[in-house]
Formats: C-alpha cells, structure tokens, sequence
C-alpha cells in the first residue's frame, strides 16, 4: 500500500506517469508496505499466462528474495526509477523515506534493488554516473543503501506512519528495535534474488560490511 499523502500524476511523455506527494512526508517515514491486496505470482505461473499477461507483469512487477513476482494493487507499482531515489526498500516488507519528500516531488525508487531480468538504460542524474541499471545492482550498491537507511530508521518513530497499523505484528515490534538501537537492521541484501540460485555464487563480488548491520551472508 503506498502512503495516502501521495496521487499519481503525468509527469511527461518520456516518463508518463508518476507517483507524487501531495504533503511533506518526512525522513523516516514508511511510504510503502506489502499489504493483503498485493498479488504474488511464482514463475511456473507467470510462465503458464499469455503474453499479453506476462507484459504486464515485467511493466509493473518486482521480484521477492524468493524469485516471486510481486504485483500492487495500488498507485505504488507506478513509482519510477531513480539512481538517487528518496525511498529505499528494506529487509522488512516495507519502503521508508530516506530523506523528506516535499509536496509536488515524485516518490522514487532505485529498480537496482528490485530484482530486475533484464538491464535498461538511464539518463545519468546529477551525483551519479550510472547509465545502465542491471540485475545485480544490489551487490553493488547494498552498503550505499544500507547507511542510507541505518539513517533513517531512528526517525521512524518521530513522525507520523499511516502505514504502521498494516505492518504484521512482529514487523512493527522489529522496526521499533531497530528504531531505538535495540535491534541491529537486517542488510537491504537480504532482498537479492540470486542469479544462481545462492548467494555463494556471487560472494566474490560483496566487499563492503558495515559493523552497524546483521548481514543475512
């Protein structure tokens, strides 16, 4: 579910449209949480779909650390890319605010921590080179993203989460942990969706550990 301060917008011809925030949503704030209506298809099933369906699904879907594809029912499966996004997903089912998000501003995302089959070209935006996102984004940049969220995650508590309620009971407990140093985060890595399968196949290419995060490898 995508926070409600939020509408869909067109944003341009190149773009089309976006997700835009219609009051301040501060850092720290969860801006969007995997709820009961969001649909969840494994591969076998997106295998057996017309084509016209699997369009769909590879436009709007994200993949779990599972290799699930993950549909939303709401305005949240228009959110865009961006190499400097102001939400970032995390190990919990949810996306938080990594800095605060002014009314008329588009919500975004980084796709290189959504799993992604196949590569796609960006325009470069100013503090970043990237030009192509690719699959395995998330072992490159999961220690970029994960201060970015230790970052983040004391304020969680300090504003105000319209989207707190829908958490699972054991979610919210572990947010407010981790909010209040009594918990350390889970690495955003823990939602890569392996090429191979395992992680083992690709540990050659994690460098970079934060000493402030359990890391699930």
């Amino acid at each position: 579910m995508i926070h409600p301060h939020t509408e869909l917008q067109f944003i341009s011809e190149r773009i089309g449209y976006g997700v835009v925030a219609t009051k301040l949503i501060p850092k720290g704030t969860i801006t969007w949480a995997l709820d009961k209506l969001d649909r969840i298809f494994t591969p076998e099933q997106v295998r057996s779909m017309d084509s016209m369906y699997q369009q769909v699904l590879d436009t709007y879907t994200y993949r779990n650390p599972e290799g699930n594809y993950i549909l939303c029912w709401d305005n949240a499966r228009f959110i865009n890319h961006s190499s400097n996004s102001n939400c970032i997903t995390t190990a919990y089912e949810f996306e938080i605010a990594v800095r605060d998000i002014h009314p008329g501003e588009q919500l975004t995302d980084d796709y290189g921590y959504l799993n992604l089959e196949e590569p796609f070209e960006v325009v470069p935006e100013e503090g970043s080179k990237r030009t192509i996102i690719y699959p395995d984004d998330l072992i490159r940049y999961y220690h970029i993203w994960d201060e970015q969220l230790l970052q983040a995650f004391p304020k969680i508590q300090q504003v105000e989460q319209p989207l707190f309620k829908i958490l699972e009971a054991p979610i919210r407990e572990q947010a407010i942990h981790i909010a209040t140093g009594k918990e350390k985060m889970n690495s955003i890595l823990s939602c890569y969706y392996p090429i191979h399968g395992r992680i083992n196949g690709e540990a050659g290419l994690i460098e970079k550990r934060s000493p402030s995060i359990t890391y699930p490898f």
